[in-house]
This record gives C-alpha cells, structure tokens and sequence, in this order.
C-alpha cells in the first residue's frame, strides 16, 4: 500500500503535518465506533505497514475547508451560523456503512445511500462560500460516504493488500447503521500517522 499521509502532503492543497484545518464531520457514537467499526477488525487493522484509526478518531468528512489559521476574525463564527440555518431545513437521516475494503492508501467502509450525504457535502461548500468565497477550494471535489479504519502509513508498503483481504475474510463484522444528526465542526491535524482534532461546534440537522 502507499502512504496515505504522504498523498495529503503532495497533492496541490496540501495538508501538512500539525497544521490544523477546519473540517466538517459526522462523528458516530464512540460505543458504536469502538464495538463496531474498530474491534472486528484490531486483527486487521493493526498489522505492519498500518495505522489503525482508534474508535474515538473515526469520521466521515463531509467537507476540508481551509486552514484554521487562515480564518479572519469571526468568520468561523460566521460559518458555523451559515451552516446552522442550512441545516434546519434538512432531516437527519442514517448511512449504513457496509464492510471494509482493502484501498491502495487506506482501509475504509463505504456508505449508503449517497444522495443526503452529497446534500450535506453541497450546503456545506455553499456556506463556505458565503462566508470566505473562492479563497478555500472544494475538497473533496467528489462526495461519497466513508469512513476509514486504517491508513497506510510511511512503511505502507509492508501491508501486502493480498495478505490484507486473506485476513478480513476470516473475520466477522457487518454492515453497520451511523445514525446523522448533528454535522460537527472540528480543527483537525494529523501527524503522518494519526488524524485528531478539536471540537469547534456541533449543528444539529432539522433545526
């Protein structure tokens, strides 16, 4: 596998090592991540060549918007109040996210159904928008729904994706229900091996 971390660095927005951006997410329930979404898959997830995503790090990203430090004074104010009465005007909803895939940079659980997530990624941007115009860009350009167990890391390459899927077909696990209530907005860094963050705001859907 290659690096993950290394294709956030390089690509043309960079997201570099202890920079912290502003993001917004759907953060499931931690007993949910940890029982779900983390423990039938430790034997997986923590092999050589991988960083495994602990259960209180797990997300979905709707939108990356810009760095933290390149908001003027009260725009994330601003943002998050552009965002609240957006979201008032759509229901929460539930993505089932189905069993990992073994990705080229990543192990991750795609979700389900697409079409309110995309809504969220588009009033997001929107906001983002009004608030601070074309000065952050769109990321991610495409939307789906995901939610990543392990990145690869800079060994990346000890993580054989033949042996990887060998392993998860010996391992129990299902689909798994994230209920989407809330859109959370974090300032979020990683350091080559682990993404983290700190809670900024939380926006409830339906108002």
């Amino acid at each position: 596998m290659e690096s993950f971390f290394a294709g956030v660095e390089g690509r043309a927005h960079a997201w570099p090592s202890g920079r912290k951006d502003l993001h917004w997410l759907v953060v499931p329930d931690k007993d949910l991540a940890r029982e779900c979404l983390y423990e039938p898959y430790r034997a997986l997830v923590e092999r050589p060549g991988l960083c495994p995503v602990r259960p209180e790090w797990m997300h979905l990203t709707v939108l990356h918007a810009g760095p933290q430090h390149s908001a003027g004074p009260g725009e994330v104010d601003r943002l998050v109040g552009e965002v609240a009465e957006r979201a008032a005007g759509i229901a929460p909803f539930e993505i089932t996210l189905s069993r990992p895939d073994i990705g080229t940079v990543a192990i991750e659980s795609k979700g389900y159904p697409g079409a309110p997530y995309r809504e969220l990624w588009e009033m997001t941007w929107q906001a983002q928008r009004a608030v601070v115009g074309e000065r952050w860009p769109l990321l991610p350009a495409l939307s789906y729904p995901h939610l990543a167990h392990a990145y690869a890391g800079a060994d990346g390459k000890l993580a054989d994706r033949g042996e990887l899927k060998v392993v998860l077909s010996d391992l129990p696990g299902g689909p798994v229900t994230v209920p989407v209530a809330a859109l959370t907005l974090v300032a979020e860094w990683h350091d080559r091996r682990e993404i983290m963050w700190d809670v900024l705001a939380e926006v409830p859907l339906g108002g």
